[in-house]
């Protein structure tokens, strides 16, 4: 927030991929003035409803569950998991070589221990897009995506040919669409 402030931006308009998703939230639920929109990426909601007692035990064992992998082994299992395209696939692997595997592993508990213990009923004021690869099979982020548009009226599009990793995947339909989204925003500040 000091970082807006100190650089004298009112408004933002939120991505939040994967993970990301969560603290895009927890920022949009904390300085809803400040959001003009929101893109949820491959992501999952804020909500108690969503998340059934064994989702929960779930995401909270996630960080265990990882060790029971080779660092190399869980490298290639998150890439493959979340990649349709050898693009993202070798991007991830990519990305995934600068940490070490207590580092993977440190993040993931991070991410999904924090959300666990934030998530919240929340719904926004300001517009919501989700975006959602075709093939995505993350755990249940399809199911969840689609109760969160049900549930709140979000529009919900799906990105053709890709997984979790549907910016790297499928680029160009994620920017057309994130493109067309912000360029909607005018018709909602007036």
């Amino acid at each position: 927030m000091r970082i807006l402030d100190q650089e004298k931006v009112d408004k933002v308009i939120l991505v939040g991929m994967s993970m990301g998703g969560y603290p895009s939230q927890e920022f949009a639920f904390r300085y809803a003035e400040k959001v003009e929109g929101f893109i949820a990426l491959d992501t999952t909601p804020f909500g108690i409803s969503y998340y059934s007692g064994l989702d929960i035990w779930w995401l909270k064992h996630v960080a265990l569950l990882a060790k029971c992998f080779s660092a190399n082994a869980l490298r290639k299992s998150m890439a493959k998991s979340v990649s349709k395209t050898k693009y993202s696939y070798d991007k991830m692997i990519e990305m995934l070589a600068t940490f070490t595997k207590s580092q993977i592993i440190e993040q993931m508990d991070i991410a999904y221990g924090t959300f666990i213990r934030e998530n919240k009923d929340i719904s926004f004021s300001f517009p919501v897009l989700i975006l959602l690869g075709e093939f995505d099979k993350i755990g249940k982020v399809s199911q969840y995506c689609q109760a969160w548009s049900k549930k709140e009226g979000y529009p919900l599009h799906i990105i053709s040919n890709a997984a979790h990793f549907s910016n790297g995947d499928n680029p160009e339909q994620v920017n057309s669409e994130i493109q067309e989204f912000i360029g909607g925003l005018s018709k909602y500040s007036m």
